[in-house]
């Protein structure tokens, strides 16, 4: 089955045995009868198992090509069950350059549980191998990152990964699976935040993890269940709801992102333009490989070089919605020094690039006439 058509049919197997609905119904319940105690028709209590859900999780699978996905009730949610496969004194290899809540989760939260966190730069594979020693549980990659667009080689990471005996999880949320598909260049997690492409319509938050080895997938289904971090019936029907059109919403994202970024770094106001499609931009020819296009995320800064100068230009937007998140139909601009990366110290920050001019777009869907119209305007 070819990918655009898993979208549509991926993992849905089973017609509503009840009245032949086409998409899978909305099972708003927390519980289940049973005939006997144990006699169930594979459902228990909502918290382990729902039908909207595991139909959610089928079609992750089959769009990751993985054999067992997961729904939370976050991104955020997910990454912390990845990490709750570690204990105290286990050591995190992890991108310089990610998302601050990721950030944020790992030096507030798990820190403080002993675990270690190395924040390197991953751009070259083969320097990743230097900070691998006997504690060295995970790697985790984001490609392309967030804000800073860096591509990693996948293949590259993981193949020192398992020379290492180390678990590879990649947060696939910017590329989606319709580009980037990390379970076959060699990973064992995939992550993603629902809430961005997946959902895709800015209605909706959730997490989610793809895996292929039954072991790490019991695993999770355990901490999981344990830990109750599940989205509910109506959340996972949006998401599947949103997948289905997802083939078709990318595409259309990349288009306008090619237009975007090219309109960008020809104005003589704009300095610097972050976008992997860009055949000078660092390891684009990686991305090349390993992704089917591009994407429609997009980092930039302009020649005023200030907090002022990005303020000036997000506050002059009138199609380009200023507000967090990303993913959506519709185009959204950020300043992630003061939303998105708030969370990482000014030093740590500027350290990737991301200064406090630095402003990122996700170019949604819209004529890309209009969006370019949008930007001159607030440029002028």
């Amino acid at each position: 089955m070819k990918f655009n058509t898993k979208t549509i049919h991926g993992g849905q197997h089973e017609i509503d045995p009840a009245y032949g609905s086409v998409m899978p119904p909305i099972y708003q319940t927390s519980t289940y009868s049973q005939t006997t105690p144990g006699g169930h028709k594979g459902h228990q209590y909502a918290r382990s198992s729902n039908p909207t859900r595991s139909a959610l999780e089928a079609s992750l699978a089959a769009l990751e090509d993985g054999n067992h996905a997961f729904a939370f009730g976050s991104g955020l949610a997910a990454i912390d069950a990845v990490l709750k496969l570690l204990k105290a004194g286990d050591e995190v290899i992890a991108t310089n350059d990610l998302y601050g809540g990721t950030y944020r989760l790992f030096t507030q939260i798990f820190e403080k549980f002993g675990v270690k966190f190395h924040f390197v730069g991953m751009q070259h594979a083969d320097k990743v191998a230097s900070y691998i020693n006997e504690n060295t549980k995970l790697i985790w990659v984001e490609t392309p990152t967030n804000p800073m667009l860096n591509i990693i080689d996948i293949k590259g990471i993981a193949a020192v990964a398992k020379a290492n005996k180390v678990l590879l999880g990649v947060d696939n949320t910017f590329a989606t699976p319709y580009l980037q598909q990390p379970l076959a260049l060699g990973a064992d997690i995939v992550m993603h935040s629902a809430t961005k492409y997946l959902g895709g319509h800015s209605d909706v938050i959730m997490g989610a993890l793809v895996v292929k080895d039954q072991e790490l997938a019991d695993r999770l289904y355990f901490i999981r269940n344990s830990s109750g971090a599940v989205p509910g019936p109506q959340d996972c029907f949006l998401v599947l709801r949103g997948i289905k059109t997802l083939h078709l919403r990318v595409q259309r994202h990349c288009e306008n992102g090619r237009a975007v970024a090219e309109f960008l770094r020809s104005h003589p106001k704009i300095d610097k333009v972050y976008w992997p499609g860009f055949e000078d931009h660092p390891n684009h020819q990686v991305a090349k490989a390993q992704m089917k296009d591009f994407g429609g995320m997009m980092s930039f800064s302009t020649v005023d070089d200030s907090y002022q100068g990005a303020v000036n230009v997000v506050e002059k937007l009138k199609i380009f919605t200023l507000a967090e998140s990303l993913g959506g139909v519709e185009s959204l601009a950020g300043h992630p020094a003061s939303m998105t990366h708030g969370s990482i110290p000014k030093a740590e920050r500027e350290k990737t690039g991301i200064k406090d001019s630095l402003i990122r777009l996700s170019v949604g869907i819209e004529d890309a006439e209009d969006l370019i119209a949008d930007l001159k305007q607030a440029l002028a």
